[in-house]
């Protein structure tokens, strides 16, 4: 997807959408100084480019009940293509990961993973994780307290 130069007046939009995805157009329009034609041109040419890649609904994780949140570390046996391939497509697939990274460093892999409670982070390691081929080590750290969370992106530098 092509970078495409963003204004003053598109980092508004983006940053009042990534407040409220729900606002409507003419709220939008009169927050950031524009009618509402030229201001949903601006959001569809943004949605169109990619800027905007989708609407979600961010939900409470312990309002539905899934409070646990565990950091997991895993090392490969070995770094080739196919098996990083792999691994990738078949942890793309299980809910439970909402977020996974290839790093560099000691370890290959960083996910975050969500359950109900401890029994149900055991079923996951046992009945997935570890029947993994081709894992030389996992290791897992239990969050205590969510000190911060966000899924807005700073714009004010871009």
């Amino acid at each position: 997807m092509p970078n495409i130069p963003l204004d003053a007046i598109d980092r508004k939009i983006l940053a009042l959408l990534q407040q409220d995805g729900r606002m409507s157009i003419a709220d939008l329009s009169g927050k950031v100084g524009l009618s509402p034609s030229p201001c949903l041109r601006r959001v569809r040419i943004l949605e169109k480019s990619g800027v905007i890649a989708r609407y979600v609904a961010v939900l409470d994780q312990r309002a539905v009940g899934l409070p646990v949140s565990v950091f997991i570390s895993i090392k490969l046996e070995k770094q080739r293509e196919e098996l990083l391939d792999r691994f990738a497509k078949t942890i793309a697939r299980w809910p439970e990961v909402l977020e996974c990274y290839l790093m560099t460093g000691p370890r290959d892999y960083w996910l975050r993973v969500v359950v109900p409670d401890l029994a149900a982070y055991e079923r996951f390691l046992k009945q997935k994780l570890t029947r993994l081929e081709g894992i030389a080590s996992i290791e897992s750290s239990f969050a205590l307290e969510q000190v911060k969370y966000t899924n807005v992106l700073p714009l004010d530098g871009v």
